[in-house]
């Protein structure tokens, strides 16, 4: 079948069209066809060589962690029923044209939701719902989302102002923050230019913000944990630069601060994950969150869709049609 192969680290030109063995389905897992493979920023660094001693992925190896499409196969144990049946599905090997997966870490596509939309929530709609649940937005606070045109980000900036919180978005670059405030954001801030955790600081208030999701980690996650004000919460999860924001306990303990880092647990329990992407699921459906998907790429052109995320050059989500 085909697929793309990592035959080394490097950068988006190692990512290879190639021909593999199509997948057999074991006991407990199933062997689903894909229609949309999901791209996560996460596959591009894993494909430079990062992040080894969490992501065990060694050359040669297919990326991605799985996508949306339909049931071909059940192995033993598996109830039959799910052949046929639209569904999203996490595993391993993602890039291709089928992937198998553990029937734990499949959910049925709801109705009227399409192949595309379900991949793309796939990860990121999980992310944003498990990182609602952590920081439990209010009606009427002030919650700042950075990098808040991400996959990730763009569905966190939906479910906070769908619980009534006034959002302030910060992201790169006037497309980005067209889509922020389309997507609802009563405040977008470019934290590319000097000056914006004053921006923000003033957009709510004065004080600061009595939330902040930090989608980017390192130096710019420090950056806006500062612009957190006394007695709020601040919730990290992004990684764009290979790095986790770096938060002083000590500091975050004097201004009262709760301080989360939704990484530093290692991934969450499979009932729990499962769950909040149904969740997600769920909320697609009924039209509570959007995903925005900015670029979609055929299966072979997998190095286009890594170069734009590097360049930051995606505005939402980017997805491979297979």
């Amino acid at each position: 079948m085909r697929a793309i192969e990592i035959r080394e680290f490097g950068g988006p030109e190692v990512l290879t069209p190639a021909d593999v063995p199509e997948p057999v389905a074991g006991p407990g897992q199933v062997v689903v066809k894909l229609a949309v493979a999901d791209v996560i920023f996460l596959d591009t660094l894993l494909r430079s060589g990062w992040g080894g001693e969490y992501f065990p992925v060694r050359p040669p190896y297919v990326p991605g962690g799985g996508g949306a499409g339909t049931v071909l196969a059940v192995g033993e144990g598996v109830d039959e029923a799910w052949v046929g049946r639209r569904v999203v599905a996490q595993g391993s090997g993602g890039y291709a044209e089928q992937i198998v997966a553990d029937e734990s870490k499949i959910a049925a596509i709801p109705d009227g939701l399409g192949f595309a939309e379900a991949a793309a929530v796939l990860h990121d709609g999980t992310t944003a719902v498990l990182l609602t649940r952590a920081a439990e937005p209010h009606k009427g606070e002030t919650v700042l989302v950075a990098a808040a045109a991400g996959g990730a980000g763009s569905l966190v900036l939906q479910l906070a102002r769908g619980a009534g919180a006034r959002v302030v978005a910060a992201a790169r670059g006037e497309r980005k923050l067209a889509l922020a405030r389309e997507l609802g954001a009563e405040h977008a801030v470019d934290y590319s230019e000097d000056g914006w955790q004053q921006r923000v600081r003033e957009a709510a208030g004065g004080d600061g913000v009595h939330l902040a999701f930090d989608g980017a980690g390192g130096e710019l996650g420090q950056a806006v944990f500062g612009t957190v004000a006394r007695g709020g919460r601040f919730v990290t999860y992004g990684t764009s630069d290979g790095s986790l924001a770096d938060i002083d306990q000590r500091t975050a303990e004097e201004r009262g601060v709760r301080a989360t880092n939704l990484l530093a647990g290692g991934p969450p329990a499979p009932s729990v994950a499962h769950a909040a992407l149904v969740e997600a699921l769920d909320l697609a459906a009924a039209g509570r969150i959007r995903p925005v998907i900015g670029a979609t790429y055929p299966l072979a052109r997998a190095e286009d869709a890594h170069a734009s995320l590097a360049r930051r050059a995606t505005v939402g989500k980017s997805l491979l049609v297979v």
